[in-house]
């Protein structure tokens, strides 16, 4: 008598997940995305979403409007869970209780959690970067420590389940050690060579001292209080 033949079995697939919402700054999203999806186009078992509150065209901080994939309430279970940054909008959502909580409770169900630029700073107001070092866009990296974490200037930072990427390029870095940690670095070389990411900047490297003169200080201080100007209490714990 013959067996019945049982149904295939599905291989399992790693899920990244790239968070959406108003006002973000579409590099801090569309680098790493890019360099996961290349991951997802060359290695079977990998795949990229992107999610929101609601599946709707969404504003950035350029004439470009964003839609995600997802909402988190579909959003299949993610491996990883990366949150971008940005400047007003972001500072402001850090006041956004909703869109916290969305993020606690994904990030309850990922294996990593990561963050470009600014995108830290919502991490940490959701209370994910407790006792870990961590790091953001220059202009605004010490306000980590508010939320109980350790800044540290470097390009990304890995600690435990965290891994946090400075300003906007940073996160092209994040995401190539991503998936040298998911896929091995023969596959991260790859994903390399097929974006041609071999940064030469026309400019030369970043000149940091203007940041080290403390010529920026002013500026970042009158975003942050114009973004929280609705939430006085967030403001005086970020600037007391």
């Amino acid at each position: 008598m013959t067996e019945p033949s049982s149904a295939p079995t599905e291989a399992p697939v790693t899920t990244v997940a790239f968070v959406l919402y108003p006002g973000l700054t579409p590099l801090d999203m569309v680098g790493p995305l890019q360099v996961i999806g290349a991951l997802a186009e060359l290695v079977p078992g990998f795949r990229t979403v992107v999610v929101g509150e609601r599946i709707e065209p969404m504003d950035s901080d350029i004439p470009l409007k964003l839609v995600p994939s997802h909402t988190f309430e579909d959003m299949p279970d993610p491996y990883a869970l990366i949150v971008p940054g940005g400047f007003q909008p972001t500072l402001a959502a850090m006041a956004d209780e909703g869109l916290l909580r969305k993020l606690r409770e994904a990030a309850a169900r990922a294996e990593v959690v990561g963050s470009v630029c600014t995108g830290s700073l919502l991490l940490g107001a959701a209370g994910l970067l407790e006792g870990r070092e961590a790091t953001s866009h220059w202009m605004y990296r010490d306000l980590l420590a508010r939320f109980g974490a350790t800044p540290v200037a470097r390009r990304w930072v890995e600690d435990g389940p965290v891994i946090t990427a400075a300003g906007v390029s940073a996160g092209v870095d994040m995401a190539l050690h991503l998936v040298d940690r998911l896929a091995g670095r023969e596959a991260a070389r790859t994903v390399q060579l097929f974006l041609e990411y071999d940064p030469e900047p026309p400019l030369g490297p970043v000149d940091w001292t203007p940041v080290d003169a403390g010529a920026f200080v002013p500026f970042a201080e009158e975003n942050l209080r114009a973004s929280l100007a609705d939430h006085p209490a967030l403001l005086a714990r970020l600037t007391g």
